[in-house]
């Protein structure tokens, strides 16, 4: 466990002890969520930047819903602002570490899973259980959830460029199997 990850436990953790968390929701009720019996962290909302942040006793933050990388950092910049309102300060400034971009895509005309499971041994297609198939990439690490609409959902990416590789080889690996549904 690094520094700042340890500083930001003990700042969550005195905040749950000190009563913190119930004086913020009295006062923002509307932007932080916390209940204990339904999920372990906090939920604090930016509805500006359109995401959420989940904040754990762990001392890891998890931002979801930031639909550019600029936004996190804002959305950092902004919890920490917050967290100082009610005299909460960090030692040092938390690191950023993108660990999973999700993404999506649209490929015209409309692909055949069938066809793309026959072709590539890094698939899974159980239609029974899933609509879409589930394409496996060793490099960039991504899986790729691949429907028939031609809807595809890039998932495990570590940064946009390798998102944009991703798509680029699901793409290609369409086009090689003939998956294609020309209507």
């Amino acid at each position: 466990m690094d520094e700042i990850t340890g500083l930001f436990r003990k700042t969550i953790r005195k905040a749950i002890e000190d009563g913190i968390i119930e004086k913020i929701m009295a006062k923002d009720a509307l932007t932080f969520l916390y209940n204990k019996s339904r999920f372990p962290g906090i939920v604090y909302r930016l509805r500006d930047l359109e995401l959420a942040m989940l904040l754990f006793d762990s001392g890891s933050v998890i931002c979801t819903g930031a639909g550019r990388e600029e936004f996190v950092a804002k959305a950092k910049d902004h919890l920490i602002e917050k967290l100082k309102e009610f005299d909460i300060n960090l030692k040092s400034e938390p690191k950023i570490e993108l660990q999973n971009i999700v993404a999506s895509t649209m490929f015209y005309p409309k692909i055949n899973l069938d066809m793309l499971a026959d072709y590539d041994e890094n698939t899974e297609y159980e239609p029974e259980q899933f609509p879409g198939l589930i394409y496996k990439i060793a490099e960039p690490k991504t899986v790729m959830l691949v429907f028939r609409s031609g809807r595809i959902v890039i998932t495990g990416a570590k940064s946009v460029k390798f998102a944009i590789e991703a798509s680029r080889m699901t793409r290609k690996a369409i086009v090689d199997a003939k998956a294609l549904i020309l209507e």
